[in-house]
Parts: C-alpha cells; structure tokens; sequence
C-alpha cells in the first residue's frame, strides 16, 4: 500500500530557492534511466521517456543527469522527452567526470575539458544557457580555482545560471564559496548513510541547497526488517517511502532526487512528499546505527 497521490504531489513537500529559482523539494535524478552500468541505451527507450514525462505531470520541476551517464545518453533522454521544456523545469547537469566503461569514473576538472563538457551539454539538452551546471567532482590534480573559473567564465557568457558542486567536503565547500557563488551541493546521503553531515551543516548555515545522492542507499533500505520497516507498517506504506520523507524532514534545504526506471516506483517515491512522520518516528530512525535499519 503506498500513499494515494494528489494532483501535484511532488509540491506537497514544499519548495527550495537555487538563487533566483525555486524548485520543488521532492525531484528526480534521471541516471537509472540508462543502460546497465550507467552505459548506453536502457533496453527500453520509451519508457524511459514516459518515466520523465510522468515525473513532469506529478509536480516534479527539477531533473538532474551529467554528461556522463550514458554519457550522453541521459542527457539526450531529457531533450527527447521533455522539450520543449515547461518553464517552471530545471534541468541540472554535471561536468567533470568521465565514465566509458562500467565501474570507472575518471575525474578531469581541466578548464577547456569543462568547457566543451557544457557546450556539449548546451547542445544535447538543446537549450541556450544551463539553470544549475554542477562540477561532478574536484580533481586534485587540478586546481579548484582553475576548474571553477571556467565554470564563472561560462556563466559569465550566459551558458551557466548557477553554478553547484558534487562531492565535496567542507573544506573544498569553504574554497569554493571564496572563488564564486555556489547555490547547491550534491554529495552522498541517507538515512543509513551521513558521512557528509558536516557539509548538509554547512549547507544550512549557508543557505545553499543539498541533494542527496543515493538516498535509498545501495537497495539496502528499500527491504529487510529494522526501524524503517516498523515505521512503513505503521504507515502502510514502502520503506523507501519512509527513507525519503526522513530526508525532507531532516532540513529544509533537503533537494530529493530519487531515481528509477519504473513508472510504479517513480509514483511511490513522488507520494513520499505527502508522508509525515512523527517526531519520535524521526528522532529513532535519526539516532538508529545502520546495522539496525
């Protein structure tokens, strides 16, 4: 049994600001949307696209992807599917990371790689200047002044709105933010996983949105027994459900971008927007080891 939907339940979990933008909190991170591995074409292309399309209709008005996942591949899904794009959508990509072959993710935060990244994106996505255009990663064999200035460089010349990050720590956040504004960090996070609390902390002192990536974990915290299984059943509802709305209520600057292939589990993960748990629902799944999930 899962949540029954409203018109937009996506909106249900409130709003976010990205500087100038607001996006719902309750998104969609569209990387299952490729092969396997994140490599080539999903062995089913329409529904792939139904699964944006349906997003869209659910109040879903932020999609992230990067230029790797396909690579290419996601990118393209998106222009296919959606545009002409509503103009309340946000679609955010990411450079700086390379991925050909499945389990090798190679960063490269050289200035001209960035670059043709997001000009190669601009095209893909067919639109004239990107709302939220994420550095994947900070390659330490590059200086983050260097890969972020040409990212300020294309946001000077009106390709880039914003400029995000994506896994970072608290120290390269703090660089970062001396350089250039940063309106959103994407790093790992769930509710069995917090090792980047420190930068969600430094998030909200800084009012900077945060999106978790993973925040259903590996699979681990969609079956099994535990806390997170009591408080689905009290619910009637999944556990991934559960999972989800611990993120939205554990800061307001929460951006969930949960990613699936089915239109079923994509219907259930917007209809966790909807569920509140209760304070001591909260509090034991907030204080709960991983182990006893």
């Amino acid at each position: 049994m899962s949540i029954e939907p409203t018109t937009h339940p996506a909106a249900t979990a409130g709003t976010v600001a990205l500087g100038d933008l607001t996006v719902n909190r309750m998104a969609f991170g569209a990387m299952r949307l490729t092969g396997p591995g994140v490599i080539g074409e999903p062995d089913d292309p329409e529904n792939a696209k139904a699964v944006l399309r349906r997003a869209v209709e659910l109040g879903v008005n932020f999609i992230d992807t990067a230029d790797s996942y396909g690579p290419e591949v996601n990118e393209q899904q998106i222009a296919e599917a959606l545009h002409p794009y509503p103009d309340d959508l946000v679609i955010a990509t990411k450079g700086g990371l390379t991925h050909e072959r499945q389990g090798e993710w190679l960063r490269d935060g050289r200035p001209e790689h960035l670059r043709a990244c997001c000009e190669a994106s601009l095209r893909r996505l067919r639109v004239e200047r990107i709302d939220l255009y994420q550095l994947h990663s900070v390659d330490p064999s590059v200086p983050l002044e260097e890969s972020l200035g040409a990212l300020t460089e294309l946001q000077q010349e009106g390709k880039i709105r914003h400029i995000g990050l994506s896994n970072v720590d608290t120290r390269q956040l703090a660089q970062a933010r001396n350089l250039t504004p940063i309106v959103s960090v994407q790093n790992r996070y769930n509710v069995a996983d917090r090792h980047s609390e420190g930068v969600l902390e430094a998030c909200e002192r800084e009012g900077i949105a945060f999106l978790p990536w993973f925040p259903l974990g590996f699979g681990e915290l969609t079956h099994g027994a535990g806390r997170i299984a009591e408080v689905a059943l009290a619910h009637g509802v999944t556990r991934a459900q559960v999972a989800l709305a611990w993120l939205l209520q554990r800061s307001p600057l929460m951006l969930v971008i949960p990613g699936t292939s089915s239109l079923e589990h994509l219907e259930e993960d917007v209809a966790a927007a909807s569920l509140e748990l209760s304070a001591n629902e909260f509090a034991d799944l907030s204080r709960t080891a991983r182990a006893g999930l």
